[in-house]
């Protein structure tokens, strides 16, 4: 993977857009990325991290951060593009986060959505577009890369300070690293899944003995209580002989239950017999007893019809009186609905005539019409005239509008002349507050250089303070475990020259009488040495020294843990008396200064947070005052174009001033003309609008009359005509009068009512009747009364002697198919244990191998920490590589698979060194040491997770910081191994800030801190 050219727009310290050509860099080989501090070096490389994986290195990812720019302005967008060939394909690609954009329309900010796009470059076709998708593209990458975020910023932004705390760590903080860049979490899975089969195993085993004690359980049940007591299963599951039991117990209790089912169906048949023989008799009497009741019942139903025979009459004649008057019905209703219309006319025309004046009072329909039409022609004529009264009524309008706009324009030049009366004072004050803001602009920023490194030394001076309790803590522990570590040894040794002492008749205790001994070589005996007071055997000697052992483990850890504090403590206090922290105003920071360079303490922390305190609140007041800057410009802006606008509102008032004045004659000549006109039509009204309403209200009144008057005499005319038919209706019928068809009349439901109770008596009559001849019923009611309560007892006993023979017979029955069904489940089971008991002891071998429980691991190593250590030791052989060239072949990096304090095994690291050839853990480097030995160990792990991610060739390494912990000479022995990454076309870029390496790497690319955003610069 090589990269070509980066594009960064409004972000992170980057206000503008700012280009970075990687070619050009790339051409030497070896280039520098420098700054000062807070200038955004990091930033570059957090850019291509970006533009890649769409998310910078996760140390800085905090939540909530924003990758935009404070110095860009609003309408700049955030971006960043990125040129790169990888996987043979040359690619582009650009990236923009969420970020807040001005709206369109209005004032304010909407968030926009965070955007990518990937274009790949064809010789032939050019850019082309691939896809606007981000997971799509983030696939894709991946995919190319072959390396995840985390192994990308571990590879190729190689930062020192995260493996120096590798070097440092101990086997669990070693895994985790290991385990994230190597991906080793499928062979943890397989170890959980070792053990989830292991525990499924014995819990199917467990399980399957479980169904079978259950199974032998429900058997004994099945074989009824006398079978409960004899049963001789009281095995638990796992234990031997238990399937041969319940096998053997269910063949006896399936012999025993047959033999109970014979003799069940035995008496099932005698107790058959006897309830068909009771069911007879119980049927017989029964249906004697059922006859004589039903005769009893005719008699009585004969006697209730012929008391109902008056009234069946009486209602058969009064259904036949009412269906002759449904006949007279349709004239009834035609008559009343003529009488109704008649009446609504005679209240119409009175109504109408009574808004009629009184010499028309009772005109016919002819003269109303003829003065309808005459009305209605003089309302014609007066169309004209309303046009003309409308335009004068808009004359009227058009004059008070331009009173209006005349009175409006006079306040318009008022205003206009007051506000530019102090135009000059007003515009020479806001120029002054805009120079006022910029001077804060200038001191704020000043004071915000002094306030950063305040801010440093305060921090540290606190870090340092508590740092020092730590180092008394450690002290006293160290002190501790060396007294321990001394008191065991001396135990240890005074055990061991005891245990010489009697030594003899240790040896003796092993003598037997024949055998040659193993001192002398005699095989006699005769006066073998005893033990005297107080010996030692061989375990307590073993005790005590691996009590000694501990101890001095002990000690070790506490030396260590006392290096580290020391080491923290002396860097804290070191950045606590840096020289160059801001000065006070009275010069007091830099007497300070000079003393502790002099050996003096540091600074205290209260001096240093007053020193930050007073920068804050003045950096604050500053900022807050240049804070006024925009919004001054933006001020002067309104004020000038409000200027601008006032004299041209005065300008156009006056031009709109002269045309109203001809508007104005024109307009009264036009109403005068009106006026006349007008007069002549009006007459007594008011107005044309006023005598056409009141003719209108004439036409409409002769118009209601006349057709109520035409109405009338129709609803007259129609109610005569009903009254004859209705006499000619009532007379056919046999009614003498209208009036008596009408009281004869029943509605729908009356009808139905009478027509249901007459064929309600006509159909009980005729049952009546055919119960009458029924030979059996009068037969029976002649024989003596019936007992079927006799005969019912009779059958309920036989009955329930059957229910109990059947009973038993089904119980019998059930028994045996229950006991037929679990010796063949049991004989199931018993079959199907032995493959899962089988599976379970093979699983289980496995999930304590993978687990490092199982005696046959030795080293106790879990599967994980087996993979971690084997990439651990190719990491480890490739850093020495480089280690060795850059510590003149003192320091080899070794791995070590052993148990340390009761921790994972397998990922010990030490370092040999060839001048003392001793081997010591690497958290004893020092601090030039730790440097050269992180970067090794880097450029060795970044050479295997690239072979782990498929062998993808990266021709683009950056290392970040440490180089100022070197002296001159190893200084140059690294830059000759980092110049010989340079091989097969591969460059190395070193982001860093010491001064001396811009002499020794001539191609650079500085990044420059400027107060609109930092911006960066090749020196090629």
């Amino acid at each position: 993977m090589r990269l070509h050219r980066l594009s960064i727009t409004a972000f992170g310290p980057f206000g503008a857009t700012q280009e970075v050509d990687f070619d050009a860099l790339s051409s030497a080989g070896l280039f520098l990325l420098h700054g000062p501090t807070g200038a955004g070096k990091t930033s570059v490389l957090d850019a291509v991290c970006f533009a890649l994986y769409g998310a910078v290195p996760g140390v800085r990812q905090s939540p909530g951060a924003s990758l935009r720019s404070d110095h860009a302005p609003a309408d700049l967008p955030t971006e960043v593009q990125l040129e790169l060939t990888v996987g043979g394909r040359r690619l582009e690609v650009t990236r923009s986060p969420a970020q807040p954009r001005p709206k369109k329309r209005g004032d304010g900010f909407t968030l926009e959505k965070a955007q990518s796009r990937l274009r790949g470059h064809d010789p032939e076709r050019g850019w082309q577009a691939l896809s606007k998708s981000h997971q799509e593209i983030g696939e894709e990458l991946t995919r190319l890369i072959g390396m995840s975020r985390d192994q990308f910023c571990q590879v190729v932004l190689l930062p020192q300070g995260d493996f120096a705390r590798f070097l440092r760590s101990d086997a669990e903080a070693r895994g985790k690293l290991l385990g994230r860049l190597f991906d080793t979490r499928r062979f943890a899975a397989v170890e959980e899944r070792l053990a989830e089969l292991r525990r499924g195993g014995e819990a199917r085993v467990i399980a399957a003995d479980e169904r079978i004690l259950a199974l032998a359980q429900r058997i004994a049940q099945a074989a009824g209580p006398a079978g409960a007591e004899a049963t001789p299963i009281a095995a638990r599951p796992g234990e031997p002989g238990l399937a041969e039991a319940v096998l053997e117990w269910a063949a006896v209790a399936r012999s025993t239950a047959r033999e109970r089912l014979d003799i069940a169906h035995r008496v099932l048949t005698g107790a058959e017999g006897r309830q068909r023989t009771a069911r007879h008799a119980l049927d017989t009497e029964r249906e004697l007893a059922r006859l004589q009741e039903r005769y009893e019942e005719t008699v009585r139903r004969a006697a209730a019809l012929e008391e109902r025979r008056p009234e069946h009459d009486r209602c058969q004649e009064e259904l036949e009186r009412a269906r002759k008057a449904d006949r007279v019905a349709p004239a009834l209703e035609l008559r009343e609905e003529a009488e109704l219309a008649h009446r609504r006319a005679d209240a119409a025309l009175d109504r109408a005539r009574a808004q009629l004046p009184s010499d028309l009072a009772d005109a016919g329909p002819d003269q109303l019409a003829e003065l309808e039409r005459r009305f209605r022609q003089e309302l014609g004529g007066l169309e004209s005239a309303r046009r003309a009264e409308a335009r004068s009524a808009g004359i009227d309008g058009e004059r008070e509008r331009l009173e209006r706009e005349s009175r409006a324009d006079d306040a318009t030049v008022r205003d206009a002349d007051a506000w530019l009366a102090g135009w000059d004072a007003v515009h020479a004050g806001l120029r002054e507050r805009i120079a006022t803001a910029q001077e804060a602009a200038t001191r704020a920023e000043r004071l915000a250089g002094l306030l950063a490194p305040a801010r440093r030394r305060l921090e540290a001076a606190r870090r340092r303070d508590a740092l020092a309790d730590e180092l008394l803590a450690a002290g006293e522990t160290l002190a501790e475990a060396r007294e321990r570590a001394l008191d065991a040894h001396e135990s240890w040794l005074g055990l061991r020259e005891r245990r010489l002492r009697d030594i003899a008749a240790e040896l003796a205790a092993g003598l037997v009488d024949g055998t040659p001994c193993t001192v002398c070589g005699s095989a006699e005996h005769p006066a073998p040495a005893t033990e005297g007071d107080g010996h030692v055997d061989r375990a307590t000697e073993e005790t005590a020294l691996t009590a000694h052992r501990r101890a001095e483990e002990t000690r070790a850890r506490a030396e260590q843990a006392l290096g580290l504090v020391r080491e923290r403590h002396a860097t804290a206090h070191a950045e606590a008396r840096d020289a160059a922290a801001p000065a006070a105003a009275d010069g007091s920071s830099a007497a300070v200064a000079d003393g502790e360079a002099q050996g003096a303490p540091g600074p205290s922390v209260d001096e240093l947070r007053d020193t930050v305190d007073r920068l804050a609140a003045e950096h604050a007041a500053e900022h807050l005052l240049a804070a006024g800057t925009h919004a001054a410009r933006e001020a002067l802006d309104a004020a000038e174009r409000e200027h601008a606008d006032r004299l041209e509102l005065r300008q156009e008032a006056e031009r709109r001033a002269a045309a109203r004045t001809s508007r104005r004659e024109a307009l009264d000549r036009e109403q005068t003309a009106l006026h006349d006109e007008l007069a002549a039509v009006r007459g007594a009204s008011g107005s044309v609008a006023a005598h056409a309403d009141r003719l209108t209200r004439r036409v409409e009144l002769l118009a209601e009359a006349a057709e109520a008057v035409r109405a009338e005499r129709d609803a007259a005319r129609r109610r005569k005509e009903a009254d004859d038919r209705l006499s000619d209706a009532a007379f056919r019928a046999g009614f003498d009068t209208p009036e008596a068809a009408a009281a004869t009349l029943l509605d729908a439901a009356a009808q139905r009512d009478l027509q249901h109770r007459i064929d309600a008596w006509q159909a009980e009559a005729a049952a009546v009747a055919d119960r009458r001849a029924e030979r059996d019923a009068r037969e029976a009611a002649e024989q003596p009364a019936a007992r079927p309560s006799a005969a019912q007892g009779a059958f309920e006993t036989a009955e329930w002697l059957l229910r109990e023979a059947s009973s038993a017979l089904a119980a019998a029955d059930q028994r045996c198919g229950e006991l037929t069904r679990l010796s063949r489940q049991a004989a199931d089971e018993v079959r199907m244990l032995g493959p899962v008991r089988q599976e379970y002891e093979r699983v289980a071998r496995l999930a304590g191998l993978a687990a490092g429980t199982s005696a046959d691991n030795e080293r106790k190593m879990r599967l994980e920490a087996y993979v971690l250590a084997a990439r651990l030791e190719q990491v480890a052989a490739a850093a020495t590589a480089r280690l060795q060239r850059m510590s003149s072949g003192r320091y080899t990096l070794v791995h070590s698979d052993a148990r340390t304090g009761g921790r994972r095994a397998g990922l010990g690291l030490h370092v040999v060194d060839a001048w003392t050839g001793s081997e010591r853990d690497t958290a004893t480097l020092s601090g030039g040491e730790t440097f050269f030995a992180s970067l090794a160990l880097a450029l060795g792990l970044a050479d295997v997770v690239t072979e782990e991610a498929g062998g993808v060739r990266l021709d683009t390494l950056f290392i970040d910081e440490g180089f100022g912990s070197l002296d001159d000479q190893t200084l140059d022995e690294v830059l000759d191994v980092l110049d010989s990454l340079r091989e097969r076309d591969r460059s190395v870029g070193i982001v860093s800030h010491v001064a001396d390496l811009r002499r020794r790497i001539p191609v650079r690319l500085e990044v420059v801190k400027e107060r609109q955003g930092s911006s960066v610069r090749h020196r090629l």
